[in-house]
């Protein structure tokens, strides 16, 4: 089975079913990779939703943490300083620093695929599944 990195995007199209890509985020098979600093990106992007989402997406990360098709990485201080060094490395681009992790997280872990529509992992090199469509 192919094993692909899920960016906060498509966390964040899981939870929002009006979303245009909530259909296609529901139909990924895959295993999944992602990070703890990814979840916490998508639990902030949530932080001043109403209470009753708040608790779903609460909910939703319990259940990605439990989810035996999805290995969800640790933060750590290696992470953050491989992600430092390459939004150090790149200050013409727009990357957060997440986004840097991730990339970098993805090079460790030989991945080259991500369920996102940013176009900054392409700038990497990775193919961002969600602008395929």
């Amino acid at each position: 089975m192919r094993v692909v990195f899920a960016d906060t995007f498509y966390w964040i199209a899981l939870a929002l079913p009006g979303d245009a890509a909530y259909v296609r985020a529901e139909q990924i098979t895959d295993d999944i990779v992602t990070t703890e600093e990814v979840l916490t990106e998508y639990l902030t992007f949530f932080c001043a939703a109403p209470e009753y989402l708040r608790r779903e997406v609460a909910s939703s990360v319990d259940e990605i943490l439990h989810d035996p098709t999805v290995r969800v990485l640790p933060q750590s201080h290696e992470s953050f300083i491989a992600g430092f060094e390459l939004y150090r490395s790149r200050p013409d681009k727009g990357y957060s620093l997440t986004d840097c992790i991730s990339m970098q997280t993805m090079r460790r872990e030989g991945l080259t695929e991500a369920l996102t529509n940013d176009r900054h992992f392409q700038q990497e090199g990775f193919r961002a599944l969600f602008r395929d469509s």
